[in-house]
């Protein structure tokens, strides 16, 4: 598996930080399980946010954090005994989230809710396609993150395979095509909605709810 789409160094920072918002957080673990260097770059981060952390100067901490932050770990307890496996054809980055059942959007395509809780207005869900699908030509009114789990896609700014990190933002207008071969499965955070172009894209814009 040749990766060549992969998320810059400053959301791999954010991403090694934990200040990422979780949908987009979701999505950025999914490419870095597949992508060993940016699980290389992830580790580098994280050994330098460490060695920041080492070099800090000792502060009193004030009263009573220590037991508000064993408060919040038994909080936390209850929801890691629940997580699970993730179901059989989801990223093992999914198995803390309820996953929907796939539904019927269009030729070809199907789509399912991941229930990771929204940011910002920025949701999760998972987009199935069938080979030599598409897309109608469509734009975005926010931000849109991709991790192609199999198969592959290509749209005017290049072709993404396995493990391939696609972002694009409003100024981006694309017709992704599903090439012949596996079913296209990719991973999404996206803010905002999809925008529809053409005569085409309008009478399909109001049964578009991804």
């Amino acid at each position: 598996m040749t990766i060549t789409h992969h998320p810059g160094d400053e959301t791999l920072a954010a991403f090694a930080a934990g200040t990422l918002d979780e949908p987009r957080s979701v999505v950025v673990a999914a490419h870095v399980a597949l992508c060993p260097h940016c699980r290389t770059t992830v580790a580098a981060f994280e050994q330098f946010g460490g060695t920041l952390v080492e070099r800090a100067v000792p502060v009193a901490s004030r009263a009573g954090a220590l037991d508000e932050a064993l408060a919040r770990l038994d909080k936390a307890a209850p929801l890691a005994a629940a997580i699970r496996q993730a179901e059989p054809d989801c990223p093992a980055v999914l198995a803390p989230y309820e996953v929907g059942q796939w539904r019927w959007i269009g030729p070809g395509v199907h789509w399912r809710r991941v229930e990771v809780p929204e940011s910002e207005g920025t949701r999760v869900f998972m987009l199935k396609s069938a080979p030599r699908s598409s897309l109608p030509h469509h734009g975005h009114s926010g931000v849109e993150w991709t991790c192609v789990l199999q198969g592959a896609f290509r749209h005017d700014l290049g072709r993404y395979g396995p493990g391939d990190f696609d972002e694009a933002d409003n100024t981006v207008d694309h017709t992704p095509f599903v090439e012949e071969g596996d079913v296209c499965i990719c991973l999404v955070a996206m803010q905002g909605t999809l925008q529809l172009r053409g005569w085409l894209g309008r009478l399909l814009q109001p049964f578009v709810r991804l």
